[in-house]
């Protein structure tokens, strides 16, 4: 069960973040970036390469949220028994 929602919320944003990639990179160029004032001074494939791992990891956080949200209090709170543990308990 823990597989499949972990794919539930990865596989969706992965798809998400490679089409927020190709969007924002069409409209900006890696070389122009700046921080902070400076140039990044990072080759094109480096900042693609980042930049999709940050977007991903932020749609993985909102489908995450996303997911903890639609559960019901019964299931999010629900243990599962441990071994050798009184079940009344």
């Amino acid at each position: 069960m823990l597989r499949e929602r972990l794919m539930w919320i990865a596989w969706p944003a992965f798809l998400v973040a490679a089409v927020l990639e190709m969007m924002v990179f069409a409209v900006l160029d890696p070389e122009s970036l700046t921080l902070f004032g400076e140039t990044v001074g990072w080759s094109r494939a480096a900042v693609y390469t980042v930049t999709f791992f940050i977007f991903w990891f932020m749609m993985m956080v909102s489908s995450a949220l996303t997911s903890v949200l639609s559960m019901s209090p019964f299931e999010l709170n629900r243990r599962q028994p441990q071994a050798g543990s009184d079940p009344r308990r």
